[in-house]
């Protein structure tokens, strides 16, 4: 089903969703195209007329109504989430709980989009500054995490006072459906809101060529995101963008080597590797390497593969048979490129023969001409590379054209502060593989995007401000 104007509609067309553990189709949900696409974006228009004007008091409570109804139905939150993304149950709670916390803070965070009163450089006037809502939103996520990256969107575009039209991924669409069944009990007014599940191209040239789409929020590829900046500059759209990643985790020989390697297992192998903030580069001080790649290997021998719906597993399936394809083509070149496999490195068979599973792999000896030091695998290989000086190490680690989450475990404090300094990325985490939190800003340099989600920052991007001068004489 789609959600367009405060109400439910089905479609001749669908969409199989498949669950990636089993091969199986799990349920067929409509489709639609450019036209449901611009009425929703329509519905959203005359909505917004009325939603700007309420206090933003008010738009918080009807986001924490939507809170309530989330925490009732957590459970099935998450088991939707592992159903036709993937993963691990215990990692589908997790991020429902995120999630949430996202909605949580923002319906607070309605209430705090403040305005300023500026020095007037005549006795005779008086300046103020207005923030105000752009307008009617777009918002396109991914399938990696098809729950937490609605909210996140959501949240910040209604506190601030825009109404939304989404578009999630094709292969994860349940999630949101799941999320617009909140709102729709909540009570939000008709056309706050709008769902839109079809195809990418179809639905995207609809959002990024109609004028009364005020701002495009995306969150995936570079090479998608840079065809929406290409396509929305002809209305000159207000754009953030959240898209790729090839984080580079550094561990110097004075770091501590178990917390070190608990980071790599954390920042790597969650949701199989299917994240754009996931370590992809290993970087080891060279006389460390070696003890610190058989207690990597050690750990990920450890690690549980199989349907996430099942106890105890730590891995779940690729996303779909592309995805997993990708994992095999970057580790045959790691090793025809000398790559030595310390754990895992194949085609994990389940006990049923289906899904996509790739085992958990490390891979000693990584140079920069394997394709995995420039590509991002999206996957659970881990490839370990060695340098010798903090110099060739920062170098290296900021060679790539991406820039979002970069990782540095030392226990030295001054070259913390230099690593946090040198390092061009969006997000850095000193001795911390998991530096998230609803409270703070996330985003990227480069071309691993432009704005922020989160905290007091996530309200800027749909927000303008606006100069008044009032001449008092």
């Amino acid at each position: 089903m789609v959600y367009i104007n405060g109400a439910w509609r089905e479609s001749n067309q669908t969409i199989d969703v498949i669950n990636p553990a089993t091969g199986e189709v799990i349920e067929a949900v409509a489709s639609v195209g450019q036209k449901e696409t611009k009425e929703a974006i329509q519905s959203a228009k005359e909505a917004f007329k009325s939603w700007k004007k309420e206090t933003g008091e008010k738009r918080g409570e009807y986001l924490a109504k939507v809170v309530e109804l989330m925490k009732e139905r957590q459970a099935e939150l998450a088991e939707t989430i592992t159903k036709e993304n993937g993963k691990p149950l215990v990692d589908a709670t997790g991020e429902v709980i995120s999630g949430i916390k996202y909605l949580e803070w923002y319906a607070e965070e309605a209430k705090r989009v403040y305005g300023d009163t500026v020095p007037a450089s005549h006795p005779d006037k008086r300046i103020l500054v207005l923030r105000q809502p752009v307008g009617v939103a777009a918002a396109i996520t991914p399938w990696n995490f098809p729950f937490s990256m609605i909210t996140r969107k959501l949240a910040p575009a209604l506190a601030a006072g825009c109404t939304v039209v989404l578009k999630p991924a094709p292969a994860t669409p349940l999630s949101a459906i799941k999320v617009f069944e909140c709102f729709h009990e909540a009570g939000i007014p008709k056309g706050v809101v709008n769902l839109v599940i079809g195809p990418a191209e179809e639905i995207g040239a609809e959002m990024t060529s109609n004028p009364d789409v005020r701002k495009i929020t995306f969150t995936g590829s570079t090479a998608v995101g840079k065809k929406l900046l290409r396509d929305s500059a002809d209305t000159v759209k207000k754009v953030s963008m959240e898209l790729g990643g090839h984080a580079p985790l550094i561990v110097f020989e004075d770091a501590d080597i178990e917390m070190a390697v608990e980071g790599v297992l954390a920042s790597k192998f969650r949701n199989a590797g299917q994240t754009c903030i996931s370590t992809n580069r290993v970087y080891v001080a060279e006389n460390i390497a070696e003890e610190f790649g058989k207690k990597l290997a050690e750990k990920v021998a450890h690690l549980q593969v199989g349907n996430g719906m099942e106890e105890g597993t730590d891995v779940g399936p690729l996303i779909n048979k592309h995805a997993l394809e990708k994992v095999e083509t970057h580790v045959q070149d790691a090793v025809n490129h000398g790559g030595k496999v310390l754990s895992g490195g194949k085609v994990y068979s389940n006990h049923e023969g289906q899904g996509y599973f790739y085992e958990p792999t490390v891979i000693q000896g990584a140079t920069e001409s394997m394709k995995i030091a420039e590509e991002e695998t999206f996957g659970p290989v881990a490839p370990i590379f060695t340098f010798k000086t903090e110099g060739e190490v920062i170098e290296k680690a900021n060679h790539v054209t991406y820039g979002l989450a970069g990782y540095c475990f030392t226990k030295d404090l001054s070259r913390g502060f230099r690593m946090m300094e040198e390092l061009e990325y969006g997000i850095v985490g000193i001795n911390d593989a998991a530096p998230i939190t609803v409270q703070a800003p996330f985003g990227g340099v480069k071309e691993s995007g432009m704005g922020r989600e989160g905290g007091k920052y996530g309200l800027d991007d749909y927000l303008e401000e606006k100069l008044v001068s009032v001449n008092t004489k």
